[in-house]
């Protein structure tokens, strides 16, 4: 009996894990995931064993790759890794066979910041709105000002703009075109 419960641990915990990759992997490929620093790609080429191995997006965007030096990833989809991976490693292998998936969306946080439960940076595996991520961090406090939060976020040219969000009215079921989808990177501060 006990042996049977251990097994039975044993395949619900390797079933987390396949959902965990698998959700992570279908992130990446059902929206055109933009891959950013944090993340680990998953990269094999096939009959080539010693180039199959997880890169790391590094904090200036790019991954570094056998016989192919470094590579711009940030921004882009797995996809277009994988094509670039390809074309560079044609001057060593011919026609190689180049896979390459999102393992982990590490790089994929936003930041909750304030008068929550539990504030701090939080991974998204799927796109979460505005409530969605308030609830991971445990919801407001008792002295949350919930007309007050506001969302930080930066556009491509590293400019900062806030974004109000009234806690209360979407509550309530008012203002719901408020709760918006979280970009990688925003900023939840809740006064």
């Amino acid at each position: 009996m006990k042996v049977m419960h251990r097994a039975r641990h044993g395949v619900l915990a390797a079933g987390a894990c396949v959902v965990a990759l698998w959700s992570a992997t279908s992130v990446a490929q059902e929206s055109g995931y933009g891959l950013n620093p944090g993340d680990v790609l998953q990269v094999s080429v096939w009959k080539e064993p010693e180039l199959t191995r997880d890169v790391l997006v590094r904090p200036d965007g790019k991954i570094s790759f056998p016989l192919v030096g470094d590579i711009v990833a940030a921004g882009n989809t797995p996809e277009a890794v994988q094509g670039a991976l390809a074309e560079r490693l044609q001057k060593y292998i011919p026609d190689p066979v180049v896979t390459v998936s999102l393992g982990a969306a590490n790089g994929n946080k936003v930041y909750v910041l304030g008068k929550v439960a539990r504030p701090g940076e939080y991974i998204m595996a799927r796109p979460l709105d505005v409530m969605q991520t308030l609830a991971m961090a445990g919801g407001l406090n008792t002295f949350a000002s919930e007309n007050k939060v506001v969302i930080l976020r930066r556009d491509g040219a590293g400019k900062q703009k806030a974004i109000p969000f009234r806690y209360a009215a979407v509550q309530n079921g008012d203002e719901l075109e408020n709760n918006i989808i979280l970009s990688s990177g925003d900023i939840v501060v809740v006064p």
